[in-house]
């Protein structure tokens, strides 16, 4: 199978046309056909020689997914199931916001992480995406907002898909830089969210990068013996391995980092639990925000089910005494399978079942 062009920098891209004997500047116009065109075939670059084309045509190719299913909700949010070249299956996320068009991607063919309340790790990873596969979600969402000719782009994007990005560092990194070029999609960095479990090392060499892209954390719980008990990753980085890569991240970037707190009857959500987590974060407050996630239950994990309103705004209520920023998330595509995970864990039963 070729791979996706999508998954070069436009450094790869420019060093490997030097090595095929083409000159450098053809980096730039296929750049800008790829990203300012979005053509959807190597043929429409009209100022590459034939040469370069079939040389393109050859080793790459500008579509792998195949988009299988599509959902839209009332609220406009759109849910698209892809088929990849392997025959696996991806979700992608179009969110509708009055700020623009945020896509949610996703990084790995299931997830290992096994957090007990979620729908995208019903399903174990088989395999990374490579860079071109992520960048090429946006890319499809991009040519649905073109096919509807109302000017509109996508403006932002977070890594909260399937998978756990940090698993994914190489991939990721390079899907990061392909977006965010400022001759290219130039989606800008502070639109860029990356949302991990929590691989201490990777916070660290995150924090190196040198990018402004936005880190979030998904966190839970305020203490190990309840984080543990609903993310299993927790046994291998505890909090206080944890923490202390944020603080290394903090110190290193100065930027705010968001935690990701997701909301679960008589689980985590008692003012307790609450009074843990504003210590837990006291000396780091002023570079922190969390952000309360109403929980989207799942049929396979009917353990669980979303905190009430009341003891979801008793729990905000008591970070903000403490002086902790916080909020609570706007749901989106409730009637669409939403959360993350269920539309493929669905269609691989249904596809079973035939």
């Amino acid at each position: 199978m070729k791979n996706s062009i999508y998954g070069l920098t436009i450094e790869q891209l420019t060093e490997w046309l030097v090595d095929q004997g083409q000159k450098k500047f053809r980096a730039a116009q296929i750049w800008d056909w790829l990203y300012k065109k979005r053509v959807t075939n190597f043929a429409d670059m009209k100022n590459i020689n034939q040469e370069c084309i079939d040389l393109l045509d050859a080793n790459y190719v500008l579509r792998t997914l195949e988009q299988t299913v599509k959902q839209e909700s009332e609220d406009g949010t759109i849910k698209f199931l892809f088929k990849m070249q392997d025959g696996n299956l991806i979700e992608t996320v179009l969110m509708k916001f009055p700020y623009g068009q945020s896509v949610c991607v996703t990084t790995q063919v299931g997830c290992n992480i096994g957090c007990s309340f979620c729908a995208s790790g019903l399903l174990k990873k088989s395999r990374d995406l490579t860079a071109g596969e992520i960048v090429e979600q946006i890319m499809e969402v991009q040519h649905h907002l073109d096919a509807k000719a109302e000017d509109e782009r996508v403006s932002h994007i977070v890594v909260m898909g399937i998978g756990e990005p940090f698993d994914n560092y190489s991939h990721l990194m390079n899907f990061l830089r392909v977006v965010n070029d400022q001759k290219g999609l130039s989606i800008g960095a502070r639109h860029i969210t990356v949302s991990t479990s929590g691989n201490p090392q990777r916070i660290k060499d995150f924090a190196e990068e040198n990018i402004q892209i936005n880190l979030a954390v998904s966190l839970h719980a305020p203490n190990n013996e309840l984080r543990t008990r609903v993310m299993k990753i927790n046994k291998a980085f505890p909090i206080e391995k944890l923490m202390d890569s944020i603080d290394y991240y903090l110190e290193t970037t100065n930027r705010r980092i968001t935690f990701e707190y997701i909301m679960l009857h008589d689980v985590n959500d008692h003012v307790l639990e609450a009074q843990q987590l504003a210590k837990l974060l006291e000396n780091k407050r002023h570079l922190s925000y969390v952000n309360l996630i109403p929980y989207n239950p799942v049929d396979e994990h009917d353990q669980y089910r979303r905190s009430t309103p009341e003891d979801i705004k008793a729990f905000y209520e008591t970070l903000k005494r403490k002086g902790i920023n916080c909020g609570v998330r706007l749901e989106h595509g409730t009637d669409i399978d939403a959360a993350c995970g269920q539309l493929r864990s669905k269609q691989i039963k249904k596809d079973k079942a035939v």
